[in-house]
């Protein structure tokens, strides 16, 4: 299926355009934030080609596609007319209706996944560059270094500037006033005031509070602390500059307000972060990181074993976005994350439990799934291997989670920190060098607990689980129907159904189809159409029609009859599954120049007309006429073949061949 009509099906399977309030996307999930979630038609969207599954979790309604997320995504907002890189303004109700931990992932969700994927790839170079130190490869005194580690580390130093911008994106905030209030966190002068030789005086003297004054702001004392690097001061001051905003748009004229509430929100805003804000912020941060470190240092194992165990539940319903928030708070304030770290091996496991399924599997689709998900889990994308084959079979996934959580017991035990938000999978691993030590047990330690988890999720599916490899799931890929379009027209005008194969393939017995029309035959490959051409929807061939019937290839029963008449399935005796598909477009005629001769469940012979078109009025109207006859249970036959290389075909004729 085409992205635009996967685009689509997926607008409308959320309720529609006016549905929707926004949507986002992550390495694997399109992220809706929708009216009424009641309108959405979930079933649906899980039984639709392209789409793994639907989960709704946090405030989100999250449509996972899996790796070809971004392109669908690109397409989607081209489909769906979204501005503003999906952003629907002026119709967005804030989350009121909410319960509070759905806010919280909201909001770190909103404000962190716009940056994910180059926070990963600034970690990994980062990494990568710290890595290369420690094995000699390079000089930490070399240009070469010097501008690696610059590549890796400016995104972080200038942290605040970037989550000013997407704060400023989620609290309605203008996004030049958002970036240049974080931009003010990381002046040189602002910096340096940190650590100036200029001490005034000393607040707090004694407590955990204790600070030492540079500076003052109309003889306010200034408490300096360091913001570069720092997430959750940046996002407090967005956050009130928010409601400085507003009230500032309720005072000033219309005439003036393009240039006076920037200057407002400015000039309120920063000296209250400085004063307030900053500091306060910035002990919360220092406190709750102190929290979290003191209850792992209670039982570093147990923490691990507790994390592996249940981290894939945590991702698969949004809620890790509070550990990946913890985390970049420990590293601001300590340097380093040590429960993050716990499940940097988790997606090993998960992978190895579906390397020992692709090996166990005597399903050709289970196995044509599998091998992409095994290649997906190394680099640390899960959700196909989850959603796609573990999960659905139960045994898998829980089998899954036993081996992350003794890896996670092992990481503890190493006591592996993550000292930078780095890629995932094994783009992680240059995340765990400590900088300072370099290569030490902790990261070791994180090495065997990789192999670990692999080897020991391998070794439970193999032993354990293999009678629940090729169970009938009642997944999208073995219901009772699959949904067929022509691209993103149908879609929009509706959907059109043949039976598939349950998900215990057993090849069919051989089978040769007669010709359904009288033309000229053309390569599947050549049909100016990606759904068939890709043979994405099955193998067969096409026809330039030169006579306006259709008839039936073989005996069997109509599955489907599309109402515009244009589309007709049937179901061969002998187990064949074919749709026959009368031009492109086609269906934008909404039935002009068709006669349907047959209805859904109506047993034929092989011959037997089917639906009458009028080719010349079809071609008049602008439409080709090219006509694909497709197997779409291809993958229950091992040669579906042309019976010969003839460019002319009358039906009747010899024409494809199913073995």
């Amino acid at each position: 299926m085409s992205y635009d009509a996967l685009s689509q099906k997926i607008i409308d399977g959320v309720g529609g355009k006016k549905n929707v309030n926004s949507v986002v996307h992550c390495t694997t999930r399109l992220r809706f934030k929708l009216k009424n979630e009641k309108k959405a038609d979930t079933d649906k969207l899980e039984n639709t080609d392209g789409i793994i599954t639907v989960v709704q979790s946090g405030g989100q309604y999250q449509v996972v596609i899996g790796n070809e997320v971004a392109d669908v995504y690109d397409s989607l907002i081209k489909v769906g007319g979204f501005p503003d890189g999906g952003e629907v303004p002026d119709d967005y109700e804030d989350t009121k209706k909410l319960s509070p931990l759905d806010k919280f992932i909201d909001l770190v969700s909103g404000i962190f996944a716009p940056i994910l994927g180059v926070l990963a790839s600034a970690g990994m170079i980062k990494g990568f560059a710290a890595m290369f130190v420690a094995f000699g490869w390079l000089s930490d005194k070399s240009g070469t270094y010097t501008i690696m580690y610059a590549i890796g580390d400016a995104f972080f130093y200038f942290l605040p500037i970037i989550l000013g911008l997407t704060a400023a994106k989620k609290f309605k905030v203008d996004q030049f006033v958002g970036l240049a209030i974080g931009a003010v966190l990381c002046y040189p002068s602002i910096v340096a005031l940190n650590s100036s030789s200029t001490n005034l005086f000393t607040l707090f003297k004694g407590t955990f509070f204790q600070s030492t004054i540079h500076t003052t702001f109309l003889h306010i004392p200034v408490i300096m602390m360091s913001y570069t690097s720092s997430v959750i001061p940046i996002v407090l001051a967005i956050w009130f500059a928010s409601y400085v905003q507003k009230s500032a748009k309720k005072i000033i004229p219309g005439v003036v307000r393009t240039f006076l509430v920037p200057f407002v929100v400015l000039l309120i805003t920063v000296p209250v972060t400085f004063l307030v804000i900053g500091p306060i912020s910035t002990w919360l941060s220092t406190g709750i990181s102190d929290v979290v470190v003191g209850v792992y240092n209670f039982s570093p194992v147990f923490a691990g074993l507790i994390m592996g165990a249940f981290w894939q539940v945590f991702v698969m319903f949004g809620l890790h976005w509070g550990f990946v928030a913890i985390a970049m708070a420990n590293i601001a304030s300590k340097g380093f994350d040590p429960i993050v770290a716990l499940v940097s091996a988790a997606s090993f496991a998960q992978t190895g439990v579906v390397l020992a399924m692709t090996l166990q599997t005597k399903n050709a689709k289970t196995r044509a799934i599998g091998i992409p998900a095994v290649i997906s889990g190394i680099f640390g994308v899960t959700e196909p291997a989850i959603y796609g084959l573990s999960l659905p079979r139960k045994r898998p996934f829980i089998l899954s989670c036993i081996a992350a959580s003794v890896s996670g017991g092992l990481l503890g035990l190493f006591g592996t920190k993550l000292w930078i938000m780095g890629g995932m999978g094994i783009f992680e691993i240059p995340s765990m060098l400590n900088p300072k030590v370099g290569m030490d047990m902790s990261f070791y330690g994180m090495l065997i607990a990789i192999v670990v988890a692999t080897i020991l999720g391998f070794a439970l599916q193999f032993f354990f689980g293999r009678k629940f490899v090729d169970i009938d799931t009642k997944a999208k890929n073995t219901s009772e129907v699959q949904t067929v379009t022509e691209g993103a027209d149908d879609a929009v005008n509706g959907n059109a159904n043949v039976a598939v194969e349950n998900a215990e393939v057993a090849y069919n017995k051989p089978e040769v189809l007669q010709s359904p029309v009288t033309g000229k035959v053309i390569p599947l490959k050549e049909v100016d159409d990606p759904v068939f051409s890709s043979e994405s929807m099955g193998k067969g061939l096409a026809v330039e029609p030169t006579e306006g019937v259709l008839r039936s290839p073989a005996d069997g029963k109509v599955a489907m009859v599309f109402p515009t008449g244009h589309a007709v399935g049937i179901n061969t005796n002998d187990g064949a599954e074919l749709l026959m598909h009368i031009g492109m477009d086609t269906v934008q005629l909404d039935g002009k120049g068709f006669e349907t001769l047959v209805k859904q469940g109506d047993q034929v012979k092989a011959g037997q007309p089917l639906v009458k078109f009028d080719i010349n009025e079809i071609k008049k109207a602008g439409y080709s006429v090219t006509t694909p006859i497709v197997v779409t249970n291809s993958r229950n036959y091992h040669h579906v073949e042309a019976v010969n290389n003839e460019e002319n075909t009358n039906f009747g004729n010899k024409f494809l061949e199913l073995d």
